[in-house]
């Protein structure tokens, strides 16, 4: 049974609104959008996306790729993310959209399972949507998928982080009730509130555990690329080990409604899969010794890029050499070796 905790002092306060909306109508010139809405998650998502995108160009052109190459490989990877995220919300929800008989067809129906505005993106379904549109960017640009992988990581659990804060403006997906400190408070009339609490009951802030968690995650990636030049998908594989670690543990104390297998809910099964997917690229990627050669596939290096490839690298020193010492003639014997 759940306890009911009183509130704290210290606690933490939710957000008092999770959109804006500008009037009635909204007109530009003689075209009418009425009533127009700016929803905050979106804007958290949003932001979450520009700054891994940005993230991403940099590390990619240090490595020696063309400029905002990271745009071609990033259009197919959104789109697919987003259809992604929306088809795991809404198979591992089986019952809300197609128990009896809900009109899961019927866009005017919250129960659609079209409707992603009503709510419902599940991020494992975006990393899996996300992977396979990212596979066939690379595979038109020429860009080694597992370049583009490392690449992405720390940007990607950056945004996901950014992320996390426009669930806590929408008051969703928190925790189990809790009388710490940092409790989070939710309003008495928010649906999600499990039945028979007092009003007051705090609940741990998962959101702010996860963006925490992948704070320090950041640091760790940006570490192992710069210091250890963690390449061959090595660095990827050390970002779902560590995301997927933190979500085992976020989604054992949730509340929100989800399917449960064998005891567990489904998110903790698919983080659990993330953990032992990284654990096994780590694996069988130890066969590939030293660094990649070039960001490029064999044989789709640009002209332009060739000869400078190895020029700039996000993982090599490329500092510039010592020239106090003076080099030494070869020797005749030497140069006929």
């Amino acid at each position: 049974m759940l306890s009911s905790p009183s509130l704290a002092p210290a606690s933490i306060p939710s957000p008092p609104v999770s959109s804006w909306t500008f009037g009635s109508e909204f007109t530009i010139g003689s075209l009418t959008f009425g009533p127009f809405t700016i929803h905050i998650y979106a804007l958290c998502i949003l932001l979450g996306m520009v700054v891994a995108t940005i993230m991403t160009h940099r590390r990619l052109t240090r490595r020696g790729a063309e400029p905002w190459i990271v745009i071609d490989i990033g259009v197919p990877a959104v789109i697919l993310a987003f259809i992604g995220a929306r088809a795991f919300h809404v198979l591992t929800h089986f019952d809300f959209y197609f128990a009896g008989d809900r009109e899961w067809w019927n866009p005017m129906v919250r129960h659609a399972i079209w409707n992603i505005w009503d709510g419902g993106i599940a991020i494992f379904g975006a990393l899996l949507g996300g992977a396979l549109g990212a596979w066939i960017g690379c595979r038109f640009t020429g860009i080694r998928f597992t370049t583009f992988a490392d690449a992405i990581a720390p940007g990607l659990l950056l945004a996901q982080a950014l992320g996390r804060f426009g669930n806590w403006f929408n008051q969703e997906l928190f925790g189990l009730p809790t009388d710490l400190p940092w409790g989070l408070e939710i309003d008495s009339d928010n649906p999600a509130i499990p039945v028979g609490l007092p009003e007051g009951t705090l609940f741990h802030p998962t959101f702010l555990y996860e963006v925490l968690w992948n704070g320090l995650g950041v640091i760790v990636l940006l570490w192992l690329g710069r210091r250890v030049g963690m390449q061959w998908g090595r660095l990827f594989a050390v970002y779902l080990v560590w995301y997927g670690a933190g979500r085992v543990v976020w989604e054992s104390i949730r509340i929100d409604p989800s399917e449960v297998i064998l005891g567990l809910r489904t998110n903790v099964w698919a983080a659990i899969g993330a953990v032992v997917l990284g654990i096994v690229i780590l694996v069988v990627q130890r066969r590939h010794q030293g660094l990649e050669p070039s960001p490029y596939r064999p044989g789709r290096v640009p002209e332009e890029l060739d000869e400078a490839l190895h020029s700039q690298s996000d993982f090599v020193d490329v500092s510039d050499p010592d020239t106090s010492a003076v080099a030494e003639e070869p020797s005749p014997q030497a140069s006929q070796r």
